[in-house]
Order: C-alpha cells, then sequence, then structure tokens
C-alpha cells in the first residue's frame, strides 16, 4: 500500500516540475515577442506624420 503512495506522489512531483518548466519557457518566449513587437512599434511610430 505504501509504494502505491510512494508512487503517486513521485509521479504528481515529477509533473510539477515539468508543468513549471513549461510555464518558464511559455513566459520568457512570451516576454521576448513582447519586446520585440513594442521595439518594432516604435520604430514604425518615427515614420508617421499627421
Amino acid at each position: 500500500m505504501n509504494e502505491k503512495a510512494y508512487k503517486s506522489m513521485s509521479f504528481a512531483g515529477a509533473a510539477g516540475v515539468a508543468i513549471g518548466i513549461i510555464m518558464i519557457v511559455t513566459g520568457v518566449a512570451t516576454g521576448i515577442v513582447a519586446i520585440v513587437s513594442g521595439a518594432r512599434l516604435l520604430k514604425d511610430k518615427r515614420g508617421l506624420t499627421f
């Protein structure tokens, strides 16, 4: 009975670590895309005349 509990706890821990890594990678990628998009908008803003 104890082995089943330990196996399920180790699976939950491994899943938590995997989800954490995926969230970090996604967050960094989203931040990079936001910075690049903002820089591109600021660069294109110079060409506008009203």
